[in-house]
């Protein structure tokens, strides 16, 4: 379909809740949304597409076709936008990476050599599970403890596969292991000790420890002191497990706390389990950046809750979410609880949303190198401005001069968003005698332009994105430049806003493009011309002072370059020299030549005041 033939069809659509389902030219699916009206929000996508965030933008030029099921209600809505989400994965919709959250401890004691395992979800199947428990790192734990408590094998040995191939390991000789490993141990010994486990695992603790004392005073009977000692200690550290109620410690949160941040590069969903106001575990996610961090987090709540079959009694979101009432009542329908969703505003739920934001931002910049960060930064301009690829070359002019005199500019050259200082170029404006900058920026431009298509020696780079220190006008001039030389360069002008800050860029034909919005640009952008300005006034106020010097000094009789150090040196400025009495020149050089300074500033006829040189020039303009 055209985009017209699919903005038509979504004028016809009815006023009515629903899913939307785009495609593209293969039949797959690329997204798929929820709407209290169909026809309002799938006719957005083909309106204003100027509107939409790049990565909007991207979506609809990829949708060849799309379908629609209307609902009966907003909540049936949501049920079926989940549902098909979850079946289809689309790439534009925001996706957790896999179903990682409230885990469980799965034993399967119909095995010959069971193990506990940490699993994501239960299953139909003939094993025990345990939980869920408040988070993985809980979990981990449980297992540790029970596995040193019973002396079971915690290595990589599989069973009976790798049963006497080698020698006990070192959690052996520890202690740590009875050594299950060797020929003389028993299957139904490590039978036995599992099925203690999970007895302790449904916090039969007692009906352990019974056995275990009954054993202990069967082998000190039988004079087998070693082993009577052996269960002694796995006695005493089953009551201790007891009594620090082991499983109940690992139980399901009651409050979860969601955190968002993201950076250029990445982005990380935290999410902070709690038990009776006490941190118990910490789940996150590493995901790509999002055009909408509300929406992301929106999405990712509902993926993340449904997909683990359970969710605690409240959760603390940074956002207002959309349809949390609509969720909420899924997820009573779906587990049979209430779950309060909502956003705090005071409080110490606000600072616990506080917390779990500096986490999911410590995970995303622990992770996010430096280069992530530039070309994400870089990519994000792409976007703003439409450009085909990530521009890997800027290129940015500013003119300065000084009441039409010392018209100079400088080229600042950004490779892969760092500066490269060895391609800057400095320009000296030639034929000009006013201030005119779009005739000097048209000439610089021209210079350096054709050069490259000459492919002379230091110009033959092809520049990806021309920036102008200037507005519209400045733009228009590259643009004709451009044309002139045959070149398809994109060029925008930077817009500064009150502060001197750029706050925009512009194209010839008047369009601006706001950069604020995105931090990382906006910081770019405004590097980039604060250095091109530093460049130019640099060399501008450099060749002012050596003409300064020149017209002051350099035509006086017998005055060397040392000696006009040594004055400089002593004075700091030709105004201060041509002020000095012969006394004071006489200090720094020869009586000769101190006159010969002082004549030149003072002369003995006419009369005049001193060259128009030596008086303080004003600062140069922009």
């Amino acid at each position: 379909m055209t985009f017209e033939e699919l903005k038509d069809k979504a004028l016809s659509l009815p006023y009515e809740p629903g899913v939307y389902i785009m495609q593209d030219k293969t039949g797959t699916v690329i997204y798929v949304g929820k709407a209290k009206k169909l026809k309002n929000r799938v006719s957005q996508y083909f309106q204003d597409t100027a509107a939409h965030t790049p990565k909007t933008r991207k979506m609809v030029s990829q949708i060849d076709h799309f379908d629609t099921i209307v609902a009966r209600s907003e909540f049936e809505a949501l049920v079926l936008e989940c549902s098909l989400i979850k079946r289809h994965m689309p790439k534009y919709n925001i996706l957790l990476k896999d179903d990682k959250g409230y885990p469980y401890l799965r034993v399967d004691l119909t095995q010959d050599y069971p193990v506990m395992q940490m699993v994501s979800k239960t299953a139909g199947d003939k094993a025990s599970y345990f939980g869920p428990f408040g988070g993985r790192s809980v979990t981990q734990h449980v297992i540790d403890t029970l596995r040193l408590t019973l002396k079971l094998p915690g290595c990589s040995k599989q069973f009976p596969r790798d049963l006497g191939k080698d020698r006990p390991c070192l959690n052996f000789h520890m202690n740590n292991c009875d050594g299950w490993c060797q020929l003389s141990r028993s299957q139904q010994d490590y039978h036995a000790r599992m099925e203690q486990a999970v007895l302790i695992l449904q916090g039969n603790y007692k009906k352990v420890a019974d056995e275990l004392r009954t054993q202990m005073e069967a082998a000190a009977d039988k004079l087998q002191f070693e082993l009577a000692a052996s269960l002694r200690d796995r006695l005493r550290a089953v009551e201790s497990l007891g009594e620090k109620q082991l499983v109940t410690a690992g139980t399901m949160a009651n409050t979860d706390v969601i955190g968002y941040y993201q950076n250029e590069a990445r982005a990380c969903f935290a999410v902070l389990h709690y038990v009776s106001g006490s941190l118990l575990d910490k789940e996150y996610e590493i995901l790509s950046p999002a055009d909408d961090p509300q929406e992301a987090v929106s999405a990712l709540v509902k993926q993340f809750y449904l997909a683990r079959g359970t969710a605690p009694k409240v959760i603390l979101t940074p956002f207002e979410l959309e349809d949390a009432e609509l969720f909420s009542a899924l997820l009573q329908q779906e587990l049979n609880k209430k779950v309060l969703i909502r956003m705090p505003q005071r409080g110490d739920n606000v600072r616990l949303v506080e917390l779990a934001h500096k986490n999911a931002r410590e995970e995303a910049e622990r992770i996010t190198t430096r280069a992530e960060r530039r070309t994400g930064t870089l990519g994000a301009l792409a976007d703003m401005l439409h450009l085909p690829d990530i521009p890997h070359r800027m290129e940015s002019y500013d003119i300065s001069n000084l009441a039409g005199t010392d018209i100079v500019a400088s080229m600042v050259v950004f490779q892969d968003g760092r500066p490269l200082k060895s391609a800057y170029k400095r320009f000296r404006v030639e034929g000009l005698t006013d201030q005119d900058d779009y005739a000097s920026m048209h000439q610089v431009l021209l210079r350096r332009l054709t050069h490259y298509v000459q492919q002379d020696a230091g110009f033959s780079e092809r520049p990806d994105v021309l920036l102008i220190d200037g507005g519209v006008e400045h733009t228009k001039v590259a643009e004709d430049v451009l044309q002139t030389l045959g070149l398809d360069i994109p060029a925008y002008g930077m817009v500064k806003d009150d502060k001197h800050r750029t706050r925009a860029l512009v194209t010839a034909a008047g369009d601006e493009i706001a950069i604020s919005a995105v931090p990382s640009v906006f910081a770019l952008i405004g590097t980039i011309q604060e250095e091109t300005h530093r460049f130019a006034i640099t060399y501008q106020r450099a060749l002012r002072s050596r003409r300064m010097k020149k017209s002051g000094l350099e035509d006086i009789p017998g005055i060397g370059e040392k000696r006009r150090q040594a004055l400089l040196k002593k004075f700091r400025s030709v105004k201060a020299i041509s002020q000095a009495e012969r006394s004071q020149l006489e200090q720094v050089l020869p009586a000769s030549a101190a006159l010969a300074v002082y004549q030149h500033f003072h002369p003995k006829e006419g009369g005049q005041t001193p060259c128009a040189s030596s008086q303080e020039p004003p600062e140069a303009s922009r």
